[in-house]
């Protein structure tokens, strides 16, 4: 029996199978609020047993791109209701994404009053693409003080309580791709005296914080975590204690009793691979669920879901030009490769929502 397309029981929460949509910056938010194109893009692909959303904003602080959503206003969870009703129609399952860019921001991306904040006054390489500036390097952020660090946890606390409102099914906290919770892990970004910074238990603090803190607010049935050990997006680089960090990590994560990790594995865009052996320690430490992605293909992850290795796999690139991802890989349908990367993440339905699926064709 194919594992892939199986039931399975996320916790308390039924997918009708192991096929998961792993969240993508699509940057179709006008004015960081969720619209009626957004809720058609997420509908049009919940035949998936979990769809994770882009990365939502918890605060004004971490809209980081231009045009991604947030969740901290009324109207964005007004928005937001829209997505979640059109997914739920079908049968469908959807968890919001929690991402806070922290350094990976600019202040020509943020509304006013917002500031670029990290837990170093340290900037990330490259540069990044604003509305009204076009490209810009990417600044030195502000270090976070004391009252930072407390207020961006009850940031991450309302927001969690406004996804449910909105009818999401739970929470990913994003602590991968160079984004807040990754700069506090790293000692590349993170070189504070404090006890946020210095030991391996002193830079997973912020991160097991944020956790707990969420799971108090909703539930820890409804909080799971993105970790992309060894990603180089935001100027990270692996370091000697890397592997120690994550061990560390991943049992203090089932310690709180989060509802799964979800490990991502860049090296198909070009990353260092996540060693085996990293990936099976997470396994070890954890007794609830595991989602793998990075470049899977069908037949990947049914062989890594029959090892044990992964309970569900998360796909990506693929549901952009494959609304019908699911029944494709069911039915041995051709899966359609002709990504228009110009349109990843401009503003209208082209390259967005005008994917056809196989049958209509």
């Amino acid at each position: 029996m194919q594992k892939l397309f199986s039931q399975y029981n996320l916790g308390n929460i039924s997918l009708k199978n192991r096929v998961v949509m792993a969240p993508m910056t699509r940057c179709r938010a006008l004015d960081n609020t969720p619209n009626d194109l957004i809720a058609n893009y997420y509908e049009q692909r919940s035949s998936t047993g979990l769809i994770i959303t882009e990365g939502v904003s918890p605060s004004p602080n971490g809209l980081g791109y231009a045009r991604i959503p947030g969740m901290f206003s009324e109207a964005q969870v007004a928005g937001w209701k829209k997505t979640t009703e059109a997914v739920h129609r079908h049968g469908g399952k959807i968890f919001v994404q929690f991402m806070h860019t922290g350094r990976m921001s600019h202040s020509h991306n943020l509304p006013q009053g917002a500031e670029v904040i990290a837990p170093s006054a340290i900037a990330a390489s490259g540069q990044m693409y604003t509305d009204s500036q076009g490209m810009q390097d990417l600044p030195v952020p502000r270090a976070m003080s004391a009252e930072d660090i407390i207020n961006t946890k009850k940031e991450f606390m309302k927001a969690a309580i406004n996804a449910i409102t909105a009818g999401f099914d739970g929470v990913e906290l994003h602590g991968a791709n160079g984004y807040l919770l990754e700069q506090f892990l790293s000692p590349t970004s993170n070189q504070r005296t404090d006890e946020y910074g210095g030991s391996i238990e002193n830079r997973c603090r912020f991160v097991l914080e944020v956790v707990e803190s969420v799971g108090q607010a909703i539930g820890m049935d409804k909080v799971a975590i993105r970790l992309s050990p060894y990603g180089v997006n935001g100027g990270m680089v692996p370091y000697p204690e890397i592997n120690d960090t994550y061990t560390y990590l991943a049992a203090q994560l089932d310690r709180l009793g989060i509802l799964y990790i979800h490990l991502v594995d860049h090296s198909a865009m070009g990353a260092p691979e996540v060693p085996l052996a990293i990936k099976q320690t997470i396994r070890e430490k954890l007794h609830n669920t595991l989602i793998l992605a990075g470049g899977y293909s069908k037949e990947t992850a049914e062989r890594d879901l029959q090892s044990g290795l992964a309970d569900l796999i998360a796909f990506g690139k693929p549901f952009i030009t494959n609304p019908d991802l699911v029944e494709r890989m069911w039915n041995g349908w051709p899966i359609n490769t002709d990504y228009d990367f110009n349109s990843f993440y401009t503003p209208d339905e082209k390259g967005y929502t005008d994917y056809l699926p196989h049958q209509a064709k």
